[in-house]
């Protein structure tokens, strides 16, 4: 069993940055593929990016592309996911997920393990 917590979401202005955490625990965190997804009000939960167990290949979702980047620390069993130009339409829930049945994926349906999920609000 994989236990994930989020951390890092707040409010910002557009145009800003913030820097979201995941720290994980249970499991063998090496072979844990990790994402990131979020979902707006009223709208379905979308894929944000995603990175495979070493951390050498990432992907991203298109609406964000180029403005976030995915990392993980496997020494302290975290993954990061920095946000910068962000906005308003960036303003959701963000979950961090995990899986040990894929070295890595963008399917929620690959996704075993899920957090509470962080609020991160842009404004305009």
């Amino acid at each position: 069993q994989v236990h994930v917590v989020e951390s890092g979401g707040g409010l910002v202005q557009a145009g800003g940055s913030l820097r979201l955490s995941c720290a994980a625990s249970g499991g063998r965190f090496s072979t844990i593929a990790l994402g990131w997804f979020r979902q707006a009000l009223g709208k379905k939960r979308e894929f944000v990016a995603g990175i495979s167990w070493t951390g050498g290949s990432t992907f991203y979702g298109d609406s964000v592309k180029g403005r976030f980047t995915i990392s993980r620390d496997n020494a302290k069993s975290k993954v990061y996911l920095q946000m910068n130009s962000l906005e308003p339409e960036d303003t959701a829930v963000y979950y961090c997920a995990a899986t040990e049945r894929a070295t890595m994926a963008d399917m929620e349906s690959l996704y075993d393990y899920w957090g509470q999920g962080t609020q991160v609000t842009v404004s305009s």
